[in-house]
């Protein structure tokens, strides 16, 4: 079964779409049904499968979950790497680090308003990798 990665840039703190890259990697699989499984290789970061059309409700997801996990509480005692690092590792716990997605005539079986996305809890730049099975 074909397994890859596909490396997610993140510009901070918020949701990435991704589905595209996913796509595109299913489509030079040769796979025509089965299941896509990603998972990311990150403890501060999760994935999800949201809204891709209007945008205010990911921006009402992340607002609500930075409201529940906030940054700087009295509780923490892993703060050595910044005040955002224990909240994105509890982000990251009640949140999602693989998904599933059927796979139907070689495409992804997302619904109409549907994409992937890799939600980054921490306020940093960078890359985050996700791997891919079918």
């Amino acid at each position: 079964m074909p397994v890859g990665q596909v490396e997610v840039s993140v510009s901070g703190q918020g949701l990435h779409e991704f589905t595209g890259e996913v796509e595109r990697w299913l489509a030079g699989q040769g796979v025509t049904e089965g299941l896509c499984t990603l998972f990311i290789q990150h403890t501060s970061a999760s994935l999800l499968i949201q809204e891709n059309a209007d945008p205010s409700a990911r921006h009402d997801l992340e607002n609500w979950l930075n409201r529940l996990v906030p940054e700087n509480d009295q509780i923490y005692t892993h703060t050595l790497e910044g005040p955002d690092d224990m909240p994105a590792h509890i982000k990251a716990a009640l949140t999602a680090t693989s998904l599933s997605v059927p796979v139907k005539d070689g495409r992804l079986m997302l619904g109409t308003w549907q994409g992937i996305y890799l939600w980054e809890h921490r306020h940093h730049r960078g890359r985050r990798r996700v791997i891919l099975h079918v």
